[in-house]
């Protein structure tokens, strides 16, 4: 848009001019099309009582291996006796070798269903099945999931950078916690 700024008296020309982008801010925004349509996946870390630790948002089509490390890495639990924790549970879409090796190095128990086309593996000794029980505390993530999109603003995504839609997200995940926090007292 080409015109005169009412006080400045300088004529100024945006057409052309590189736009200002958070140094952070992902090339797609973490938008991208998948399954559901056009969408932000949010790769959620929570402990076990279901209190949000730490999120990272990708595109709605990128592989979760893309936001597994990165998720993991979001977590800061100062003054803990254990820096891992003992067991992470995750659904079918995580279910990777890598993924499973990097658990494995930091001596965490990965407790991940394995996939339709591991099935063949895992009769050959390949994958190993994974302990149910402990499987079936995960609904405390989903629950935490389920509560983050009924905030509005993680719901419909108004934001069009990713940083701001990771800010909201953190503002909704210090307001969980905070809920959490305030039943406690």
């Amino acid at each position: 848009m080409c015109g005169r700024h009412q006080h400045s008296g300088v004529s100024s020309c945006r057409w052309g001019a590189k736009k200002n982008k958070p140094p952070d801010e992902p090339e797609d925004h973490a938008l991208g099309r998948s399954r559901g349509g056009y969408g932000t996946k949010i790769h959620l870390v929570t402990d076990g009582q279901g209190v949000p630790l730490g999120a990272v948002v990708t595109a709605g089509q990128r592989h979760e291996l893309k936001g597994f490390q990165p998720a993991m890495a979001s977590v800061h639990v100062p003054h803990s006796r254990r820096r891992n924790p003992s067991a992470v549970a995750c659904d079918k879409a995580y279910s990777h070798t890598p993924i499973r090796d990097w658990l494995r190095r930091r001596k965490i128990e990965p407790v991940i269903p394995n996939r339709r086309d591991q099935a063949e593996r895992r009769r050959r000794g390949g994958c190993r099945l994974f302990d149910a029980e402990k499987y079936r505390r995960r609904n405390t993530v989903e629950r935490c999931i389920g509560w983050l999109k009924e905030c509005r603003r993680i719901a419909t995504r108004f934001e069009k950078l990713a940083v701001n839609f990771a800010a909201m997200l953190e503002l909704a995940m210090i307001q969980r916690l905070l809920r959490i926090v305030s039943r406690a007292v």
